[in-house]
């Protein structure tokens, strides 16, 4: 009973540790928004709040980030995950070389990843496109570090190498077996990698400032050159718009037949 207690105590700490971690700088940051601007005597206000619709270029900022990061997560789901999944189920020995080129973008400092992404960003301008979707190609190579681990630990505690046989042995197409059935029992790894990748787009500032994109994280630098309170309230309103986001994005497995098989 007492070793009971004590590991709720420590849970509760942990907990209450963590959340005072996160929470304390968003309510500095609330704060500091609702301050009079120039350090004048006015009292307090929200006056930064009321600003942010009428900011220049702030929502089509923020419609270009949440394309950006639908765009990340479309390949995502339809291409790292099924590659990912290929080679754990079908090609083993490429398991450490995969993880070797996936974990690249991760030891490349942003300022360098620029200056070797800069000349091909420069060709797509000139001859294909200036859209700065394009930043989507960069985006999901940076993200696949954090996308690969998160796919593999979940992989690693499933036995998707029964499910395979099963599947199979009941007469499941590839597509049936990788939608129906794999993608669904790795979903907390799935949606991790959405997660991140959201919360990577969203707050990435070095290489789309350097490749003159007003990304989200571009345009509140820019108010901040400006307004310190308003860029803080935007930074704020960004963070609760990604909470709310997140919330959204389901988390419980669906109660559905896995497999649709015609018995003879």
């Amino acid at each position: 009973m007492i070793k009971k207690i004590k590991a709720n105590l420590f849970r509760w700490l942990v907990i209450g540790v963590i959340s005072a971690y996160l929470f304390i700088p968003i309510i500095a940051m609330v704060d500091f928004s609702t301050k009079p601007y120039g350090g004048g005597n006015q009292g307090r206000s929200l006056r930064a709040w009321k600003v942010i619709p009428h900011t220049r270029n702030l929502i089509e900022s923020i419609t270009l980030s949440m394309s950006l990061a639908a765009m990340v997560m479309a390949v995502i789901f339809i291409i790292v995950v099924p590659t990912v999944v290929w080679v754990h189920l079908r090609l083993p020995k490429l398991r450490r070389p995969m993880e070797l080129i996936c974990l690249i973008p991760l030891a490349i400092p942003a300022i360098v990843l620029v200056v070797g992404v800069a000349p091909i960003y420069r060709f797509i301008s000139l001859h294909i496109t200036e859209s700065p979707l394009t930043l989507a190609g960069v985006y999901s190579m940076l993200v696949l570090p954090y996308t690969y681990r998160s796919l593999s630990a979940s992989l690693d505690i499933t036995d998707i190498h029964t499910l395979y046989e099963a599947a199979r042995t009941l007469g499941a197409s590839t597509s049936r077996l990788m939608v129906g059935i794999i993608m669904p029992t790795i979903r907390t790894g799935i949606m991790n990698g959405a997660v991140i990748a959201i919360a990577l787009v969203l707050g990435e500032f070095t290489i789309s400032s350097l490749l003159n994109y007003e990304t989200l994280q571009v345009v509140v630098f820019r108010v901040g050159r400006t307004d310190g309170n308003v860029a803080v309230a935007v930074s704020v309103a960004s963070l609760l718009f990604v909470l709310a986001l997140l919330l959204l994005i389901p988390t419980t497995k669906n109660r559905k037949e896995v497999l649709d098989v015609d018995v003879a």
